[in-house]
């Protein structure tokens, strides 16, 4: 049975990229295009020839270029000819190569295990921090002036409040697109309400979970923990405490995954680091009348014959964010899961990961926004880096004509 899997380790940008880098599979698609392509005679005109403006009218059909598109897609990942037409003695060598990757891959799985121990070794220094922001949180303490000592960027913008012109800018909206009013706190509240609650509907991949319905109960939330297994089996735990509240009993409800860090027999050189495989969640003790994952539908039935009514009450799955703890089951033969399944465990690997990862180490961060930032601001920096790279190429520019650059280079001397 294949699971969906999420991939946990560091992924390497070389080896992703050596598919693309590939000059063998460069000089197959050259060839074929000079199939497609009448050839030139060595007589014919560098440029403004019959064959030129001919290529430009052909490169210019639409059906030409969607036929071209298909044949380049069917080429695109085809084995090199080059590896294909090496002699015997070379591949040979070639197998012993690989034998040596796979050693290495080995060796590359002991690494990620002995991380993951490393992992679990300083969650425990990493503890009492955790369980000092839960006190703080829930006013179990009142922190001292001292540990209050933090200047940031904005902190004149917490102390002078709204400023004028976003107020004016709300009185000009119209009433339907402006927001609810948010809670009035005065100075006597306590601890930091709502904690958990706006760190989920602060990150969009959260907040899409989280249903109006959820909100009430999660402003009970008061506190996440990560709990790391380091081995049989490898894995992690999540612990999401609830003070006692009107919608169920519990006061923890967990997640646990499982994860594996072992190159996969059928296909070892794919390995990157370990992977969540499977997961499972845990019972919710409802209240009578409080579960939010269900909801109730009433139909009115017609009677063809006499024609009467009669209403029909039957319930249903609800959306909700604690649908999180009862995820679906996968078969234990070999029997494969339905895609909608499928999709809704590998979305759930990567929210769980995405907490244990990011939201409980930096959930004040979080909290304010500041994270959001940052996560916006790496993304902006790749994409700079990725157009920087696409350096210009005239041998495979069409419309270059080298006698027209030669005239301007003279003109400038």
């Amino acid at each position: 049975m294949a699971y969906p899997k999420l991939l946990i380790g560091f992924k390497d940008p070389v080896r992703s990229k050596m598919a693309d880098n590939e000059p063998q599979n460069n000089a197959e698609v050259e060839v074929e295009e000079e199939v497609d392509c009448e050839e030139e005679s060595e007589d014919a005109p560098e440029s403004g020839g019959v064959p030129s403006d001919l290529t430009q009218e052909l490169m210019q059909n639409p059906s030409v270029l969607a036929a071209l598109q298909d044949r380049l897609d069917s080429i695109v990942g085809s084995p090199s000819t080059y590896i294909q037409n090496l002699p015997k003695s070379v591949k040979r060598r070639i197998k012993a190569l690989k034998k040596i990757q796979f050693e290495t891959t080995k060796v590359e799985a002991e690494f990620y295990e002995e991380l993951h121990t490393l992992e679990c070794k300083f969650a425990e220094k990493y503890a009492p921090f955790y369980t000092k922001r839960k006190d703080i949180v829930n006013a179990n303490i009142e922190p001292t002036d001292e540990e209050c000592e933090w200047s940031s960027d904005e902190e004149q913008e917490l102390v002078d409040g709204i400023s004028k012109t976003t107020i004016e800018e709300e009185k000009e909206k119209p009433d339907e697109t402006k927001e609810p009013e948010a809670e009035v706190l005065d100075e006597d509240t306590k601890g930091i309400p709502h904690f958990w609650l706006t760190v989920f509907k602060n990150v969009d991949m959260l907040s899409e979970m989280v249903q109006e319905n959820d909100e009430p109960i999660l402003k009970h939330l008061t506190d996440i923990k990560c709990i790391f297994s380091e081995k049989n089996p490898m894995g992690f735990t999540l612990e999401f405490y609830f003070e006692p509240n009107d919608y169920f009993k519990n006061s923890i409800l967990t997640k646990k995954y499982i994860m594996k860090s072992e190159p996969d027999e059928g296909d070892p050189f794919s390995f990157e680091g370990p992977e969540i495989v499977k997961c499972s969640g845990c019972q919710i003790e409802w209240k009578k009348g409080k579960d939010v994952t269900m909801k109730v539908v009433k139909k009115k039935l017609k009677h063809k014959g006499r024609g009467t009514t009669r209403t029909v009450t039957k319930t249903v799955e609800n959306d909700s964010f604690f649908n999180f703890f009862n995820p679906p089951t996968p078969p234990e033969d070999d029997t494969e899961m339905d895609e909608n399944a499928e999709a809704i465990l590998a979305a759930d690997f990567e929210i769980g990961h995405f907490i244990r990862e990011r939201i409980i180490p930096r959930a004040v961060l979080y909290f304010t926004g500041e994270a959001l930032e940052d996560d916006d601001e790496y993304d902006e920096e790749g994409d700079e880096e990725e157009h920087e790279g696409d350096d210009y190429d005239p041998e495979n520019d069409p419309d270059y004509n080298p006698e027209a650059d030669g005239k301007r280079d003279c003109k400038q001397q």
